[in-house]
C-alpha cells in the first residue's frame, strides 16, 4: 500500500503535532520546560503549519522547508542532550555553570539569578533517553519523512 504525497506530509506534520502535545501533557503533569524544552517546541509548531500549507499548495519546497524544521528541533534536542549529559555547556541562562573562582557575593548572586529548571538536568527519561534525546531521534525520523514527501515529486 502506497501513501500520497497528502498522507506522508500528515504523518510527518501529525508526528510534530503529537510531540507537542506530549510536550504539553509532560508539563501538565509538573514537569516544567527549561529554555532549551522551549527552544525545541517552535520548530515542531512550524512544521506543523508548513504541513497545513503543504495541504493547500503542495510543492517540494514546502515539504523540505517541513525537513528543515523538523531537523531544526533535532538539532537543538541533540544540543540539549549534550547539555544534560555534560557534554558541553548550555547558554548560561539555564545551566548551574562552575562556580570555582566565584566571590561569595558573586556566588549568591548566581544563585539567586538561578533558573527554576535548569537545562543540565534530565528530569524524566525512558530506557535510559531523556525527552531532549526522545526529541532527537523523533525529530531527524520526520525530518526524513518529509524528505520521502519531498522526494515524491520527482
Amino acid at each position: 500500500m502506497s501513501m500520497t504525497r497528502a498522507q506522508v506530509v500528515t504523518v510527518a506534520a501529525g508526528g510534530s503535532a503529537l510531540l507537542l502535545g506530549g510536550a504539553f501533557l509532560f508539563q501538565m503533569m509538573g514537569y516544567p520546560p527549561c529554555k532549551l524544552c522551549l527552544w525545541q517546541r517552535w520548530p515542531h509548531a512550524i512544521a506543523f503549519v508548513i504541513g497545513i500549507a503543504f495541504l493547500v499548495i503542495p510543492s517540494r519546497i514546502i515539504a523540505i522547508l517541513g525537513a528543515l524544521a523538523a531537523a531544526t528541533s533535532g538539532a537543538i534536542g541533540l544540543f540539549h542532550m549534550g547539555v544534560e549529559q555534560k557534554w558541553w555547556e548550555g547558554p548560561s541562562s539555564c545551566t548551574s555553570g562552575d562556580i570555582t573562582n566565584l566571590t561569595p557575593e558573586q556566588l549568591l548572586e548566581s544563585i539567586m539569578a538561578a533558573p527554576l529548571v535548569r537545562c543540565d538536568d534530565i528530569a524524566w527519561a525512558l530506557a535510559g533517553i531523556s525527552m531532549a534525546g526522545w526529541n532527537m531521534i523523533i525529530s531527524f525520523f520526520l525530518a526524513g519523512i518529509w524528505l520521502v514527501a519531498a522526494r515524491r515529486f520527482g
